[in-house]
């Protein structure tokens, strides 16, 4: 062991075996990881749980009773603290989360396992709600290929997704918030949310780690879909 530049000791792992570079680099980083240790002390299933749990202290848009809706939610970091902050977890509010992946039970979380992108997921979802929601989140991430290009459309792909998803489900007021990389959301994605929602920024947790691309899309204040013109009326 050595300490870093902020004095803290640092975990060599050493190489050999079967173990594999990125293998190796991951761990090390893993076991060096402050938030990763941190999580651990405080019952919290992943270090991105402080993510969230940053960018609520600063935007407060998890109030007591919501109902809110956690897209790609395992191992389940977002969905704890989203239980805590509305209340879910002590009868009040609602949480109720999605992923492709397992996700153990979690005290006021109701969970289904499925692809997001399933044809059937947003019924499932809008059915689990029973109502509107106040606030959708996704820390959705698409698996990478290596090809920038690709894996930009595919991330793009899964906001495009969440957001639409959003505007069907969110009460007026409500808050859409989303992973995103590198330059951020696309420039249509950008500007249909700035019709919908009163404020939408770009922010970058302190958790997040600091050499990685991502950073969350922030909408708040969702104005409502207009209501439908009647069948046969012609619009003015």
């Amino acid at each position: 062991m050595a300490k870093d530049d902020t004095g803290r000791l640092h975990v060599t792992v050493k190489s050999g075996g079967k173990r594999k570079l990125s293998s190796k680099l991951w761990l090390e980083r893993q076991l060096n990881d402050p938030y990763v240790a941190q999580a651990k002390r405080d019952g919290f299933r992943s270090r991105a749980a402080y993510k969230l749990q940053e960018m609520d202290d600063k935007f407060r848009f998890l109030k007591t009773g919501q109902a809110v809706v956690d897209l790609g939610a395992a191992p389940g970091g977002w969905s704890q603290i989203a239980a805590k902050r509305v209340g879910s977890d002590r009868g009040k509010g609602k949480v109720v989360a999605i992923d492709l992946l397992e996700m153990p039970d979690i005290p006021g979380v109701t969970f289904a396992q499925l692809d997001f992108l399933a044809e059937n997921a947003p019924e499932k979802l809008r059915a689990m709600l029973g109502g509107g929601a106040d606030v959708v989140m996704s820390d959705m991430a698409a698996n990478t290929t290596g090809h920038r290009k690709t894996d930009q459309l595919r991330i793009v792909g899964l906001v495009e997704s969440a957001a639409a998803f959003a505007a069907e489900v969110l009460n007026p007021g409500g808050t859409f918030v989303a992973k995103v990389f590198q330059s951020g959301a696309d420039a249509v994605l950008l500007a249909q949310l700035k019709r919908d929602f009163t404020t939408v920024r770009h922010v970058k947790p302190a958790a997040s780690r600091q050499d990685s691309s991502e950073r969350y899309l922030l909408a708040t204040g969702y104005r409502g879909t207009p209501a439908a013109a009647p069948s046969g009326d012609e619009p003015s």
